[in-house]
């Protein structure tokens, strides 16, 4: 069995190494394009790798956190705790591994304020309220839908106030596990899980409550530049089999060479709108932030006449669209 370090990489590469957030490789899931989860990818995010520590005595926050609570809890006499996830090693309450164990519980169940908690993102959420956090509950629940089953936590290396914890996580290949390494920091009394490298911490500490915010906005408009690309090289293909026309979106869609994202703004925070000419040999692609400051500030634009290659252009828009 092969052992894979817990490394930075792309958010929503996505939810990001060049968001610098750290997943095992298990949630290195591609919150770009098609949202494959931050986050943040845990958009996420998409993902999201979520921050926080763990408060493992503090017994009013066992289940839930309120809006100003300033420490998460693990609960040990919590008979579910457990549930779904084994381990090959004897946990201490409160170790690092115990950590790590509630944080995939907390996931799984959709808890994500509380697993946020347990890592270095936690100054990124401890401020939002719940009416906020909800903007990202989408996000977040492809994480947790994503969770499997059963976790095996097979070790755990304590060197001063560093931790490292092993722990079977599916691969590249998803019917394979492998080991997979998960860092973490001694902050006090507590573990926490290092999702994020140093200068993505100082950022999220710099931001606070709008790190996501701004993290989804930079990703969706990473996103929609994508997008435009994909819809290019879409039309070129259809092209080369249809005497040199494009298509509209619908087309494409149906043709199998743009995904089913493409026609709302729901996972992509864009709406994509795609014109042709009357020959149908000229198209213009374009990408708008579906809320303005929010999913996206910038406008997007891509024109080909079929002879040249396609250009993208952006710009602060104020949320309208781009003309030629």
């Amino acid at each position: 069995m092969r052992t894979r370090s817990y490394d930075a990489f792309r958010v929503l590469k996505s939810l990001y190494t060049r968001r610098r957030l750290r997943f095992p490789r298990f949630y290195r899931l591609d919150f770009k394009m098609n949202c494959k989860l931050f986050i943040f990818l845990f958009l996420a995010f998409c993902c999201l790798a979520p921050s926080g520590c763990a408060n493992v005595g503090n017994d009013t926050a066992n289940n839930t956190l309120t809006e100003t609570a300033t420490n998460a809890s693990i609960n040990p006499g919590d008979s579910n705790r457990n549930a779904g996830l084994r381990s090959s090693i004897k946990i201490e309450p409160n170790s690092p591994a115990d950590v790590v164990r509630t944080f995939y519980k907390y996931l799984r169940e959709h808890k994500f304020r509380e697993a946020i908690f347990l890592t270095n993102l936690r100054p990124a959420i401890e401020g939002l309220t719940e009416t906020e956090l909800r903007e990202y509950q989408v996000d977040f629940e492809r994480i947790g839908n994503a969770i499997p089953e059963n976790i095996v936590i097979s070790g755990e290396v304590i060197s001063g106030d560093r931790a490292t914890v092993m722990a079977n996580l599916p691969g590249e290949d998803p019917d394979k596990t492998e080991v997979q390494k998960i860092e973490l920091r001694k902050d006090g009394d507590v573990w926490i899980i290092l999702s994020v490298d140093e200068a993505a911490e100082a950022r999220i500490k710099k931001e606070g409550k709008n790190y996501f915010r701004l993290l989804r906005i930079e990703t969706h408009e990473d996103e929609a530049r994508d997008m435009l690309d994909r819809i290019s090289r879409a039309e070129f293909a259809f092209a080369m089999q249809k005497g040199g026309e494009f298509a509209d979106l619908e087309t494409l869609i149906k043709a199998g060479l743009l995904p089913n994202d493409v026609r709302t703004a729901e996972s992509t925070g864009y709406n994509y709108k795609l014109l042709l000419s009357d020959s149908k040999r000229e198209f213009t692609a374009l990408a708008t932030p579906a809320e303005y400051g929010k999913s996206g500030r910038l406008s997007f634009l891509l024109y080909s006449d079929g002879t040249k290659t396609p250009q993208i252009i952006s710009r602060d828009n104020g949320g309208k669209p781009l003309s030629r």
